[in-house]
């Protein structure tokens, strides 16, 4: 899987296909951070992160520190690898349970959300992410196609993919 933009476009980061994430499409990446026009969030966080493309992408475009949360030991000692192989900014890396982490974590300018779909209280999930969202930052939530929108978001849809977006203005 290659980084699509940035001072990393075109490297590819290594994945598995014994792992069960579903890594972000670069079409749905790419109208992410088209969206987000000016890319200046210094941090970023990637919740669910399972392959670690939206962190790596982040960091690809000038994030100053990126946070990868997933519960999973094996997609984290991969992303570890991804961040060693690319240097960069300042990663941080949780291996424990997303709404575990949420309790008790710094604020963030860039939450990316990625669960996997169906396994998981999203209204419950966005409430929480909120809390950890900085003034003018952005939460983006990757969900399921049938997911309806909620809590006055902007949605647009890529195929069975729906993209959920948040501002804290």
């Amino acid at each position: 899987m290659k980084i699509i933009s940035g001072i990393y476009k075109g490297i590819s980061i290594q994945t598995s296909k014994k792992l069960s994430y579903r890594p972000t499409k670069s079409l749905v990446r790419k109208s992410i951070f088209d969206s987000l026009r000016f890319f200046d969030f210094s941090s970023v966080c990637d919740l669910f992160s399972g392959s670690g493309i939206m962190g790596f992408e982040s960091a690809s475009r000038g994030a100053k520190s990126i946070t990868f949360v997933d519960d999973n030991y094996d997609s984290m000692k991969l992303i570890k690898e991804n961040a060693k192989m690319l240097g960069g900014p300042k990663y941080n890396f949780f291996q424990k349970d997303v709404f575990k982490f949420l309790k008790n974590c710094a604020s963030y300018d860039l939450i990316y959300a990625d669960p996997p779909y169906g396994s998981h209280d999203l209204v419950y999930l966005v409430d929480k992410a909120l809390k950890h969202l900085n003034k003018n930052g952005i939460l983006i939530l990757e969900c399921n196609k049938n997911q309806s929108p909620f809590l006055d978001c902007a949605l647009r849809d890529f195929g069975q993919t729906r993209i959920l977006k948040w501002e804290n203005k």
